[in-house]
């Protein structure tokens, strides 16, 4: 609607002040030349349509290449503790914290890409997983969360496994705390001690500093992602990272 209107305003406002002042004293003559060519006026609004698309287009391009040129030169820096769960080289060129929910089935694309980008780049890459589940949308998302945290204080590569799992049968999420647990259990991690950590001051406050951190950095929703501190909000395919990762690799050198 709103790029009707902007193409409406552009097809008259291109006429100049003449017919504004004809039509002011005979507004029926719009109405009479719509009727009697529907086709052509229609397809000049259309075309005005297209026109306004486009340069909102390159005007939100524009906007998000100077946002991503400030980021390059004066990054977003997130708290990347040592005892966290990392997947990954610890001593990897690149950092992506990703911000995510477990229910979100844009997280899982945010999963998959995430998959694609390690497989592309190996120990150059480093993943540091955090928390901005959306609880009125996903109601087991944070403890999803929780578990997850919980396994990693025993085991990173028990989190991971548990990690993995939940993305590769997301649906079945939903069925909370004892689906939660069985996972636990079949990826190895000692699940009475997880089942105490969930609810441990530790596990809470990680996950709310997360949420904060998010929010912090202008995400709401989920995937959200930085690269070495450039952010990218959205499920987008590996492209878009690759870039920001290869003008990264480029600036090291």
């Amino acid at each position: 609607m709103k790029y009707m209107i902007l193409a409406m305003a552009l097809f008259l406002g291109a006429c100049g002040g003449i017919l504004e002042k004809t039509l002011e004293s005979n507004p029926d003559i719009i109405f009479k030349l719509i009727e009697n060519n529907p086709k052509k006026f229609m397809d000049s609004v259309n075309k005005a349509v297209r026109s306004a698309r486009a340069v909102a287009r390159q005007e939100a391009e524009g906007k998000k290449a100077g946002q991503k040129a400030k980021e390059f030169a004066n990054p977003k820096k997130p708290v990347l503790k040592k005892d966290r769960v990392y997947f990954g080289s610890p001593s990897a060129t690149i950092t992506i914290v990703e911000y995510s929910d477990f229910q979100c089935p844009y997280c899982t694309r945010g999963f998959q890409t995430m998959k694609a980008l390690e497989k592309k780049y190996g120990k150059k890459l480093r993943i540091l997983y955090k928390h901005l589940p959306l609880d009125d949308l996903h109601p087991q998302a944070r403890l999803a969360a929780r578990f997850f945290e919980a396994i990693g204080l025993q085991s990173p590569l028990k989190a991971r496994k548990f990690h993995d799992k939940l993305f590769q049968n997301q649906s079945k999420i939903k069925k909370g705390k004892s689906y939660l647990t069985s996972v636990a259990k079949q990826v190895g991690a000692n699940v009475a001690k997880v089942l105490k950590d969930i609810n441990s001051s530790k596990v809470k406050n990680r996950i709310k500093a997360d949420m904060a951190e998010a929010r912090k950095f202008g995400f709401s929703g989920t995937p959200a992602f930085l690269i070495n501190g450039v952010s990218l909000a959205g499920a987008y395919p590996a492209p878009a990272f690759i870039s920001i990762i290869e003008k990264h690799l480029k600036n090291k050198k």
